[in-house]
């Protein structure tokens, strides 16, 4: 079994995946053994967040007292209007957001007790992001953006080809992978911006209203790609401003003000 983040280095241990295992035979389970077993399912545990930004004299609230729990395999929707503090509560989530106050867990790992390097570390092991704006390199080819996240491991050069062209033939791009971006359509290359984020197989994806550059045909593809790939069993946390796409997640947040305003799925 792969050891995910076993370059983390000192006594960060990750060990939800070969701490526990969940039994599917036998007596019924006590509630006790089933609250356990909801608590090691959770990947994500958000407790008490608190975020705010100070302009001025002004002191403005971005989060409040947020709680959350993400079980492995989900895949969640955050709804909220502008300013509610969605994009707040995934930067913060993608370790790049120093909270004010509360706690952000992942795979039993309080990230924010991490050292710079090693919350780098945690960033390139267990996360890939994709944003609404593809972030894709103009002069780089299909397979060279989306080997971007190899380049800073120790596999070979050829290694990492192979790997960046079986995800793209994953998510319906084969053969696409020596034109440049300016050469496919938005839907495409939203297609490549979701291949680079998955190469190193990370088990969070987090997306960024990653239909809001698209038609809304080119968009229902996208998310049909998305429950595919929760499907299969990736944990998914998506930011979107579309009611629609929540159809697709399998539980919806809402956030307004900065508090979590209900389960609306």
């Amino acid at each position: 079994m792969e050891v995910r983040g076993a370059s983390l280095a000192g006594d960060l241990r990750l060990k939800a995946e070969n701490r526990f295992y969940l039994k599917r035979s036998g007596p019924p389970a006590s509630s006790e053994t089933i609250l356990k077993w909801r608590i090691i399912m959770n990947l994500i545990e958000i407790k008490k967040l608190n975020k705010t930004y100070e302009s001025g004299e002004e002191r403005i609230l971005a989060l409040c007292d947020v709680d959350l729990n993400i079980e492995r395999g989900e895949f969640i929707s955050v709804m909220g209007p502008s300013g509610s503090g969605k994009s707040t509560l995934l930067t913060i989530l993608g370790g790049l957001n120093h909270p004010t106050k509360g706690d952000v867990i992942v795979d039993d790992i309080p990230i924010y007790k991490l050292s710079l390097e090693k919350l780098a570390d945690f960033r390139r092991e267990y996360l890939g992001f994709i944003f609404q704006s593809f972030q894709l390199i103009p002069y780089l080819t299909v397979v060279e953006n989306v080997m971007l996240p190899l380049s800073i491991t120790k596999r070979a050069n050829r290694e990492q080809v192979i790997m960046a062209e079986e995800i793209l033939e994953r998510i319906g791009l084969r053969g696409k992978g020596k034109r440049l971006p300016d050469q496919l359509s938005g839907g495409e290359q939203e297609r490549v911006a979701i291949a680079r984020a998955l190469v190193n197989s990370p088990p969070i994806l987090m997306a960024d209203e990653p239909t809001g550059n698209l038609d809304s045909k080119t968009g229902k593809e996208i998310m049909e790609l998305f429950k595919s790939l929760n499907e299969e069993g990736q944990t998914i946390v998506m930011v979107t401003h579309n009611p629609e796409n929540t159809a697709y997640s399998s539980r919806a947040i809402s956030l307004r003000d900065g508090r979590v305003d209900g389960n609306c799925s």
